[in-house]
Parts: structure tokens; sequence; C-alpha cells
């Protein structure tokens, strides 16, 4: 730095306003920079960059969760903007970023977190002003979860103050279906959509699992396959979408439930995204 560089407080002020970083941070990056604004604030990201770094191997089990349909509802995302606490996860100030990542991939028609990453937002990118929000927190942000759906029809649902997010696609337009399809998925967590869209892998574990157990019960190894049959068949009712029982109504199942409403109308796909 020049000897004859002076460094203002009303400079560091206005450093510190448009970054969020704090005043020694600002004057330090000043003060390298010789002064000049625009290589100050290329300082800060840098720190930032550093500290993402330093802080990649610890944990970042909170943060924000949103989820969010285009203008039309053919389009859903989720993401999960995470940090290491809740005290910055319910801070305004960060759900208000965590939503500005979200305006921005629907407006650019994200369809990955890389790609989400490097976009651009004016001059800078989402990974940027990720480094900036590092900067200035002091802790380890970043897009860990990125979903996208398309259907003829989207619903989305975010649950427990940013802590879930649910998107519910349909192969035709029923808003109360998607309002009670998203909250009966955010409920009861179900594997699949139905008993065949359930993994050949998946069905073979749970019945090796069944035959295990009921070996250890002492019962006939004849008796086995049969026992375990039905015990499958509980799995499918217990953890797929369409067999299990509709959260607002016990006594009918969710395809019950969707019939009721539309004979035609079917659950095409569903995304659900939980902190930790």
């Amino acid at each position: 730095m020049s000897s004859t560089t002076t460094i203002t407080a009303a400079e560091i002020n206005k450093l510190r306003l448009q970054t969020g970083a704090g005043m020694m941070d600002c004057r330090k990056a000043l003060v390298e920079s010789n002064g000049d604004f625009e290589s100050a604030i290329d300082y800060l990201r840098k720190k930032g960059q550093k500290v993402a770094a330093l802080r990649g191997d610890r944990e970042a089990k909170e943060g924000v969760i949103i989820a969010q349909t285009t203008n039309d509802n053919k389009t859903g995302y989720i993401i999960n903007v995470s940090c290491e606490t809740d005290f910055v996860s319910k801070n305004e100030d960060y759900i208000a970023f965590a939503q500005s990542i979200m305006d921005a991939a629907i407006d650019n028609n994200v369809n990955s977190t890389e790609e989400l990453n490097s976009l651009k937002v004016g001059n800078e990118t989402i990974a940027d002003k990720i480094n900036e929000q590092v900067a200035k927190i002091g802790e380890k942000i970043s897009v860990s979860k990125f979903e996208k759906l398309e259907a003829p029809f989207v619903a989305s649902y975010i649950h427990g103050s940013y802590r879930m997010g649910v998107l519910a696609g349909f192969n035709k337009v029923n808003e109360e279906a998607g309002k009670d399809v998203s909250m009966q998925i955010a409920a009861m967590n179900p594997i699949a959509i139905d008993q065949s869209s359930v993994s050949p892998e998946t069905v073979e574990r749970e019945r090796n699992i069944a035959i295990e157990q009921i070996k250890a019960e002492g019962k006939p190894a004849e008796m086995a396959e049969k026992i375990a049959a039905g015990k499958i068949n509980k799995f499918f009712k217990e953890s797929t979408l369409m067999a299990q029982a509709f959260v607002k109504d016990g006594n009918k199942s969710v395809a019950d439930y969707l019939k009721s409403l539309d004979k035609d109308l079917k659950v095409v796909a569903f995304k659900r995204v939980a902190l930790g």
C-alpha cells in the first residue's frame, strides 16, 4: 500500500454494508487492496472461498429447504441451502437468501446443483454469493440438495419452518389433490408411488429380512415363504403412496381418495427432501 493511501471509516463502512463482512475484515481488505474498492471485494470473496474450504469437513445439518413451482405449475424445484446451526437457518435474512437462490433457479430453468452454482445473477455467480455468506456468517454454507420435477401439474409443500419440502406431480390439474397428497408424502414418507414402482432389490431385501425374522421365531421352514409374503404385502401397504392409509381419512387409501376426486387422476412422480 502506498504511504499516501489512507483508509477512511466511511470507506470501511461502505464495504461492510455492501458485503456484510465485519469491520476489521473490511479494513484489512482495503489495506491489502491499496484502497481499491473492487479489489477489496474480490479479496473478501477469496477469503470466503478459503473459509468454505477450511470448513469443508464440518457438518451442515441445519438450513433452509424451499419447495416451489413455476407459475404454470408444470415444473417444481426443491433446494436445501444448508448451514451449521439453527440460529442461522431461522434468521430472516438467511431465509431470504435461500429464496433468492430458488428464484434464480426458477427464472433460469436450472437442471442441477452444478448449473445453479455457476449461474450468474448480475455480476456474481450463485457460488460467489454463497462464499460471501460464508465470509459474513462464518459457517459452512452450500446448496446441498437439489431436486427438479416436471409433470402436467406439480404441487409444492413446505413443512415445519423450512425443514422439509415436497413436490407431487400429477397427470392433470387438481389443486385439492396437490395439497393433500403433498402433505401425505411429508407425513408418511413413502418410498415409491405403488408396488410396481418398488425396485426388485428392495423387495428382495425385505423378503430376506422377513424370512430371517420368521426363522428366529422358530416357525417351520415350510411356513416361512407364506408368512413372508404377508409381511411383504404389509410393507407395500405402509410404504407405497397409493396403498397408504390417507392421513385425513384412515378408512380409505390414497388411491381411493384420488378416485373420489377424479377416476383418471394419477400421481406420476414425487420428491421429498428433509433436513439432516
